[in-house]
C-alpha cells in the first residue's frame, strides 16, 4: 500500500482541487479548523467553491479567508455569526447561504457517510428551513425530509494518526471532524502528530483509516481565540 502521508498541505490537495466542488469542512469557529488544508485550497484559486461546515469561521480565519478572495459561491451553515464579511456578500446578494439547523446538519454529513440519501426531522417544521421540503406525518406528528450530505471533498483536522489513516481528535475539537471526513468522497486530514502504526489503543480511534485517503502534518499551530472577553480591573 501506497503511502498515505504527504510533506504539505499543497501537495495532500493534488489533483483533488476543481471549481465547484462541494466541500465538507470539519471545525467549530477556530476549533478543530484544517488551517493548512484552507489555506492551500485559497492559494490554489479554485473558485464557486460550496462549503458545508458549522460556520465559516470569523473574518480571514478559517473559511473566512476563503470568503475574502471571493472563492465560495455558497455555505451550508448552521451559524453565521462573527463574521462580517459573510455578512457582507450574503446581505448583497454574493454569497449563496443555505442555513441548517446545527444537529440536522452534523445527520446529514453523518447520513451523507452511512450512504443514507435522506431522513426526516422534527427540527425545523413550520419555520423558514422547511420551505421547499417535503413533509410527512409519523405518529400524528410532521417531519421534514432532509437530504444527506454526499462531498466531493473532505477536509479534516485532527490531533494524532497513526500512518495508515486511524485518527485521534482532542477534545471538543472532535466537533464536525468526524462526520465531515465520512461524507467526503476523498478525505484529506491534516494532524498535530503523526505516530508510528499500532501504538494508538485501537478502543481509543475516533475516526478509522478506512475513511482517510491523505495524512499531511500541520503542527505547530497558533491556537487563535475566536471571540477574547475580559473583564475590567477593578480599582486597587
Amino acid at each position: 500500500m501506497s503511502s498515505k502521508i504527504y510533506p504539505d498541505a499543497t501537495a495532500a490537495l493534488d489533483g483533488l482541487l476543481r471549481d465547484g466542488l462541494l466541500v465538507a469542512c470539519g471545525g467549530f469557529g477556530l476549533c478543530g479548523i484544517p488551517e493548512r488544508l484552507l489555506d492551500a485550497v485559497r492559494d490554489s484559486g479554485v473558485k464557486a467553491l460550496t462549503f458545508a461546515s458549522n460556520n465559516a469561521g470569523i473574518d480571514n480565519e478559517g473559511i473566512g479567508k476563503l470568503l475574502r478572495t471571493r472563492q465560495v459561491r455558497k455555505m451550508i451553515s448552521s451559524y453565521v455569526g462573527e463574521n462580517k464579511e459573510f455578512e457582507r456578500q450574503y446581505l448583497s446578494g454574493e454569497l449563496e447561504v443555505e442555513f441548517c439547523p446545527q444537529g440536522t446538519l452534523a445527520e446529514r454529513m453523518r447520513a451523507g457517510g452511512a450512504g443514507i440519501p435522506g431522513f426526516y426531522t422534527r427540527t425545523g417544521v413550520g419555520t423558514l428551513v422547511a420551505e421547499g421540503k417535503e413533509v410527512k406525518q409519523f405518529g400524528g406528528e410532521d417531519y421534514i425530509l432532509e437530504q444527506g450530505i454526499f462531498a466531493d471533498l473532505a477536509l479534516v483536522k485532527a490531533w494524532k494518526a497513526d500512518a495508515t489513516g486511524n485518527v485521534v481528535f482532542r477534545k471538543t475539537a472532535r466537533n464536525f471532524n468526524v462526520p465531515a471526513a465520512t461524507c467526503g468522497k476523498t478525505c484529506v486530514v491534516e494532524v498535530e502528530e503523526i505516530v508510528p502504526t499500532g501504538s494508538l489503543d485501537p478502543d481509543c480511534i475516533h475516526l478509522p483509516g478506512v475513511y482517510v485517503q491523505r495524512l499531511v502534518p500541520g503542527a505547530p499551530y497558533d491556537k487563535k481565540i475566536e471571540f477574547r472577553t475580559v473583564r475590567e480591573r477593578e480599582a486597587a
